[in-house]
């Protein structure tokens, strides 16, 4: 009885050291109550509603870019009759599917995953993802380059590249490769952005067998053109004129 009376005095009340040092050792024991983990854990719904989220705006942007829409609207704000094409997209998906329409409904303000940055970068991982299939295609083949430029609505300059080569079916194939802004149209400007781009997907110089530009100078230009900055490192990129300049 006194053995018994010594281990209960030991134990003693909720808030004892032993009863603090036992639950001390349990969520030591028990890697799931650690502090970091117990912070970062979401509940499995919390997860599945993420992601139903993340994925309607996925497909939003993948819809509109497939369909070469624009995605802003002029006024976004919710009491706007036409808040843009990508909001519209989302509120159809809603429309259609309940669980959707509760996700966006109820999605925290750190965690919509619709912000134009949002927007951007799946547009970017988009993109990637269809130049690397381009650059699949291409292989080992020789290619052309056609180039345009054109100022925007914001009066930046714009150079838009496309390549053309023979598929592995012997058909010939135009691919849209990419769109980037330049500082300004200097041939040689030019050329090293063009030049950064296709060493980003490991297109070599040295594989390109013709060039297609417009007839302005700073593209075709005998001695200074980016035509013959390109024949400089590759003498059998011959330059033909854009034939929808010959108009």
């Amino acid at each position: 009885m006194s053995k018994q009376s010594g281990i209960l005095d030991h134990v003693g009340g909720v808030n004892s050291p032993h009863n603090t040092c036992m639950h001390k050792w349990d969520t030591l024991r028990n890697s799931s109550k650690h502090t970091e983990r117990v912070i970062s854990t979401q509940s499995s719904q919390e997860v599945a509603s993420n992601r139903l989220r993340l994925n309607s705006t996925i497909e939003s942007v993948r819809l509109l870019a497939n369909q070469g829409c624009a995605f802003r609207g002029y006024n976004e704000s919710a009491n706007s009759s036409n808040g843009g094409n990508f909001n519209a997209v989302l509120q159809a998906f809603g429309r259609v599917n309940i669980e959707v329409h509760k996700v966006l409904h109820n999605a925290p303000g750190n965690a919509k995953y619709i912000s134009p940055i949002i927007q951007r970068q799946i547009l970017n991982i988009l993109g990637n993802k269809v130049r690397t299939k381009i650059r699949e295609e291409v292989g080992d083949a020789k290619f052309c380059i056609l180039v345009g430029e054109v100022v925007d609505v914001c009066n930046r300059e714009q150079m838009a590249i496309i390549l053309r080569f023979v598929g592995c079916d012997g058909f010939i194939r135009e691919r849209f490769f990419k769109v980037i802004s330049v500082a300004d149209t200097c041939s040689q400007t030019l050329k090293n952005e063009i030049s950064k781009v296709l060493a980003q997907y490991d297109l070599q110089v040295e594989n390109m067998c013709g060039q297609g530009y417009d007839g302005a100078s700073n593209m075709r230009g005998e001695f200074n053109g980016l035509q013959t900055l390109f024949r400089e490192e590759c003498p059998y990129a011959y330059y033909v004129h854009c034939f929808a300049h010959r108009l």
